[in-house]
């Protein structure tokens, strides 16, 4: 069975939700995001850096995570993001939402 890659021009919303997952899982830089989405979801989520970055900047902006310049294992700096206590509540209405929606969807495809 061959790997299908899932379209990169995802929702906003799905793709907040993917960020505010990956960053409740700690410190994490914008690079580190993007590879972890790769890598969990088995090569089918290549998410572009022209979405990603202001997906980061406008949870940012809504306080839903919070970022920290710091030195990464190699030396170089970069904006590591954390998720925010504002951040978590809205991590956990939107899987709530994704998966109702998601249940709904496939009681639909499953009609025979």
């Amino acid at each position: 069975m061959t790997k299908k890659r899932v379209r990169t021009d995802i929702l906003q919303g799905m793709l907040d939700m993917l960020i505010l997952k990956i960053v409740s899982s700690g410190p994490i830089h914008g690079y580190g995001i993007a590879q972890q989405l790769r890598s969990l979801s088995q090569e089918r989520l290549l998410i572009p850096q022209g979405s990603l970055y202001p997906g980061l900047h406008r949870l940012e902006d809504r306080k839903m995570i919070r970022g920290q310049w710091k030195a990464t294992p190699s030396g170089r700096r970069a904006k590591y993001y954390e998720l925010t206590t504002k951040g978590s509540r809205r991590l956990s209405e939107e899987v709530a939402g994704w998966q109702e929606l998601s249940n709904a969807v496939s009681m639909v495809l499953d009609i025979t």
